[in-house]
């Protein structure tokens, strides 16, 4: 039976007004895409020139959307918290341990990029902001009750909480210097570890 994970509002209520007109939509989709890469690849010392370059717009449209480096990394972190949160609904359709190791997976990717963002932002936000709270929030909205489904149809371990299985799963993703199949067959390992074993 699939579950209704509905994206919570708390990630889209601190996501900044998105431009309606199609062009200036299309550069701050563009800006944010190429935010999101260079920031991954380069991490704290990427240049905002890299992103404008990246995105195919001029510094000056980069800055008229994005007055300031915080700006642009708030940003992009929200969207990334927001994707992440809203994903969690691609898996409805899907057995419980399925739907909660697609899940996870996809969470391997975000929090290899969110701990890059994440750090750059503490230069400027505090760690127990507003901003971060309501992040932990929605994905723990997003994430929690695909665990506690896959828990209740007897499939992952019952002394297993949400909070544990995010620190597992981030922390895998933070390995720096391995290859992406070894993250893999490490990634395979701990999920493994998730699944119920009746005594």
């Amino acid at each position: 039976m699939a579950t209704n994970v509905e994206a919570t509002p708390e990630a889209t209520a601190l996501l900044p007004r998105r431009p309606l007109r199609a062009d200036a939509r299309q550069n701050y989709d563009k800006l944010i895409a190429a935010a999101r890469e260079v920031f991954a690849e380069e991490g704290t010392a990427a240049s905002l020139e890299e992103i404008a370059r990246r995105a195919q717009v001029g510094i000056a449209t980069l800055y008229r959307r994005f007055p300031t480096r915080q700006d642009l990394l708030e940003a992009t972190y929200l969207e990334e918290v927001e994707a992440i949160s809203s994903s969690a609904a691609d898996f409805d359709g899907l057995a419980p341990w399925d739907a909660l190791v697609g899940w996870l997976r996809r969470y391997v990717a975000f929090a290899a990029t969110k701990r890059v963002l994440a750090e750059e932002l503490l230069a400027y936000v505090d760690r127990d902001s507003e901003m971060f709270k309501t992040c932990s929030g929605a994905i723990t909205a997003a994430g929690e009750p695909l665990l506690r489904r896959a828990q209740d149809a007897g499939v992952v371990r019952p002394d297993t909480s949400f909070s544990d299985v995010v620190r597992m799963v981030s922390g895998i993703a933070a390995i720096r210097a391995t290859e992406p199949e070894q993250i893999e067959r490490i990634l395979d390992v701990a999920l493994d570890g998730l699944r119920y074993q009746p005594s």
